[in-house]
């Protein structure tokens, strides 16, 4: 840390600009107030980075979170926020405590850029009103509400407040590609918020702030009113969890050898929820764009983001007064900006050229993020992209038949793709009847994936070909479904562990030994038939079986004794066996 503070001094002070008119801007647009906003980013900025698992991390109120937020608002007041932001505060860290860190990993891309795109098409709509200069609509969907505010303004008021929100961007714009390196956002306000008190615009300002922090409270509820916010508590977490993780992970990319740890930056976005709402906050997550911030203008370790705490909070105790007098107008046109800045034009263009799967859900989940909600666009995005995969894995899938030129009684059928539930009646049809074969040998290397459904078409398989006179031979079964197939019955039915090979050369040569001794069999069978053979064979004990099929199957038959070369006939009688007559010959089956 000592290495590194004059970086992380400058860092944590521009960040903290950075954050200033941010902050603000979501507090007011939530519906909670501007005083709200910064209360989350000093307490959640401090709390977040000290307990949570990354060093670059930067916390704070998101347009993310508006999203969820306004509409209960609307609902049920600004003091339903504390309650709301330590319910998901302690989802959150519940995440934590379970290891589901990790679980961002299990979200498709084109769901989580379509979620991005859906929030930044909602933090859009949600400024109209402020944009235009208009109270906001009752009306809680987002979609429905924008339309609603542009239908009660009127031109001559809504003058104004449109001009100052339109010159706010262009300000921000020209100095983001003039000046890069400067605090665009926090110039374009202050220079509105001068223009509005030079000229006397009468244009609706942030109002009073308090000139300290609010002391510490936990907020009651009745059990009702926890019960209307649970589904959006949970709401809250998911997109907390999404959120944070996918900010700290592109941090720990912009910054060589850096690491973070999931499951702590969990708890440590859940603890900083807690407090937020303690001091009458909003919940709080990873801040992509600030972190960002952090990192591109020096920021190494947590110091830079203690300072951008410690820096907001000096402006609350000495500059609340100026705050106060900015335009809403112009953190309309702050958020504007932000909104259009979370969408990457470049990502969109790739996803819908990419592939009809991957742009079907990239746009159905950013339709349901406005339409609906954030759950429903998570929920169906990843349920939409998991039917598609099984479908692309079930095309993938097939049975078959290998050539055995120098092996004609022996069938080697390869299984390509995936056994599940979706493809295993398909697999299990696709397996021929086979007629003068003797041993099937199953070519299992390519199936990588197998559930409970695939392991029992794969037992049926195994029946149905033993029951037609096959031996069923399992080659290159990976090792780790091996249980899996034994508990089903699969191994049993084969014949036992000896009918599993990992080698092909190892199941020809003994499938070559099967057939051989099924040969022998055929062969001992027709000399056991024939009366011909019969009529001069001898007699020795080890033939007395085949005597046995003989008399079984014909009735009689004739044997000729080594002394004296005298005929004997055998006859079957009331389950009986004599000898008869000399030189007699059988003619019982033709």
């Amino acid at each position: 840390m000592r290495s590194h503070w004059r970086g992380d001094l400058a860092a944590g002070v521009t960040v903290g600009v950075v954050a200033l008119p941010l902050a603000l801007a979501f507090g007011v647009s939530s519906g909670v107030g501007a005083a709200a906003g910064f209360v989350t980013a000093i307490i959640a900025g401090l709390v977040a980075t000290i307990f949570g698992g990354s060093n670059l991390q930067v916390s704070g109120p998101t347009g993310a979170m508006v999203v969820i937020i306004a509409p209960l608002v609307a609902v049920h007041g600004p003091g339903a926020v504390p309650v709301l932001s330590i319910l998901a505060g302690f989802l959150v860290i519940l995440g934590g405590v379970l290891g589901m860190g990790r679980a961002i990993s299990l979200i498709p891309w084109p769901v989580i850029e379509g979620f991005t795109l859906g929030i930044a098409t909602i933090i859009a709509l949600q400024q109209l009103p402020n944009a235009l200069g208009v109270p906001a609509s009752t009306e809680s969907n987002t979609l429905l509400s924008a339309i609603e505010t542009i239908r009660s303004a009127q031109w001559p008021e809504v003058a104004a407040p449109l001009a100052i929100t339109a010159a706010t961007i262009l300000v921000i714009v020209a100095v983001t590609k003039l000046l890069p390196t400067w605090p665009a956002s926090l110039l374009a306000v202050g220079a509105a918020t001068i223009v509005v008190a030079v000229v006397g615009i009468d244009t609706p300002l942030i109002g009073a702030l308090p000139d300290s922090l609010p002391a510490p409270f936990v907020p009651t509820a009745s059990p009702a009113l926890l019960a209307e916010l649970m589904p959006g508590a949970v709401a809250i977490a998911i997109l907390a969890g999404i959120e944070s993780l996918l900010s700290a992970r592109v941090a720990a990319g912009m910054v060589k050898g850096e690491r973070y740890h999931p499951d702590r930056e969990l708890v440590g976005q859940g603890l900083a929820s807690v407090a937020s709402g303690m001091f009458g906050g909003m919940p709080a997550t990873g801040a992509m764009a600030r972190t960002a911030v952090n990192i591109r203008a020096g920021g190494r370790t947590r110091l830079s983001v203690i300072i951008h705490a410690l820096f907001l909070l000096a402006v609350v105790y000495l500059a609340s007064g100026i705050v106060s007098t900015i335009p809403l107008a112009a953190l309309a046109g702050v958020l504007l900006v932000t909104a259009f800045n979370m969408i990457s034009f470049a990502t969109a263009r790739t996803i819908l050229l990419s592939t009809r799967s991957d742009a079907l859900v990239f746009c159905l989940t950013a339709g349901i993020t406005v339409v609906l909600d954030l759950i429903w666009a998570i929920g169906v995005g990843v349920a939409v992209t998991g039917v598609l995969v099984l479908r692309h894995l079930a095309r993938q899938s097939g049975v078959y038949r290998e050539d055995t030129p120098e092996q004609r009684r022996i069938a080697i059928l390869r299984i390509d793709g995936a056994m599940f539930f979706g493809v295993s009646d398909r697999i299990e049809s696709q397996i021929p009847e086979f007629e003068s074969i003797d041993v099937v040998i199953l070519r299992l290397s390519r199936v990588g994936v197998m559930d409970a459904t695939g392991a029992k078409a794969l037992a049926d398989i195994a029946i149905r070909l033993r029951e037609a006179g096959n031996e069923v031979f399992i080659k290159g079964i990976d090792a780790s479904l091996v249980a899996l197939i034994g508990e089903v019955g699969v191994i049993d039915t084969i014949g036992g562990p000896d009918h599993l090979f990992t080698n092909l050369d190892d199941a020809l040569a003994e499938a070559e030994r099967v057939v051989a001794a099924k040969d022998e069999e055929r062969r001992l069978l027709a000399e056991a038939r024939s009366p011909d053979h019969h009529g001069k064979s001898l007699c020795p004990v080890g033939q007395r079986l085949l005597l046995a099929v003989r008399l079984t199957c014909c009735g009689s038959t004739s044997v000729w004794r080594p002394s004296g070369g005298r005929p004997v006939r055998a006859r079957r009688r009331r389950g009986r066996t004599r000898g008869r007559g000399p030189r007699e010959r059988s003619r019982a089956c033709g």
